[in-house]
């Protein structure tokens, strides 16, 4: 997410503490929120598909495969 985007987040959020903010702000804290929070969420993922558990025997297994086969499990 932009710099610009989490200073206009950070001063909407200080603003709403000190004065209130108005509807249109309120909009607009909102869509910068659900933005930063998809990329967030974007960011982790990926993280988590890149990462790699090296067990003891030296095998190797994906996070996300683990945690696909983790889910299926727990479906039956």
């Amino acid at each position: 997410m932009e710099k610009a985007k989490l200073n206009r987040i950070s001063e909407l959020s200080r603003k709403s503490r000190s004065q209130g903010l108005t509807e249109d702000e309120k909009k607009e804290q909102q869509a910068l929120h659900q933005e930063y929070l998809d990329d967030l969420r974007g960011n982790l993922r990926s993280t988590l598909e890149n990462t790699v558990i090296v067990r003891p025997d030296g095998t190797r297994e994906r996070v996300s495969e683990r945690a696909k086969s983790e889910h299926a499990a727990k479906e039956k």
